[in-house]
């Protein structure tokens, strides 16, 4: 049983309010009131020892970008999604995990009649697909193209695009399930 006194939680609305008034106190406030959650959240996203560089990345953007928060707007989810964005950020920063070169020799690869077939089965079902469609995913995953480079190179909008692609994606998934 906790018998400390603590403080009264700040509530968001006031806290972003005090920001664009560039209250450098509303910064601690909002690290006291939102930072544990901000840390649950992240957990989910990156790993552990990466959470406090996440969080602290977040804190400066909140205060070096407080003139853009629209107050009309829910501050913790603008607190959120900046969160996000950060930890994609950090991850795209890490190098990948590599392979120890002993167990890399160990792992048998696929059968090479099997890898053939696994291939038909997906040009078959990229086949049945709407061509709007599977141009947007050729694109994406043969042409190693981001979905801004393909709706610039179609001339198509990036939702459009984004949507396509979820699309086909899902087809393709309904027409390779056994």
């Amino acid at each position: 049983m906790n018998l400390r006194p603590t403080a009264p939680a700040v509530p968001a609305a006031a806290i972003a309010a005090r920001l664009a008034q560039d209250d450098e106190s509303a910064l601690a406030d909002c690290h006291t009131s939102l930072g544990p959650a901000l840390r649950r959240y992240l957990r989910r996203l990156v790993p552990d020892d990466l959470v406090d560089d996440v969080v602290q990345a977040v804190l400066v953007e909140l205060w070096r970008c407080r003139h853009r928060f629209d107050q009309a707007r829910s501050f913790e989810a603008w607190t959120f999604t900046i969160a996000r964005r950060r930890a994609i950020d950090q991850l795209r920063t890490r190098p990948p995990a590599a392979l120890p070169l002993t167990q890399a020799a160990e792992r048998p690869g696929p059968d090479t009649a099997d890898r053939v077939a696994a291939q038909q089965d997906v040009r078959r079902a990229l086949g049945a697909l709407p061509a709007l469609q599977r141009e947007a995913i050729e694109l994406a995953y043969f042409g190693d193209l981001t979905q801004r480079e393909i709706s610039a190179r179609t001339g198509a909008p990036l939702g459009t695009v984004k949507a396509r692609t979820a699309r086909g994606l899902h087809r393709l998934e309904a027409l390779l399930s056994p």
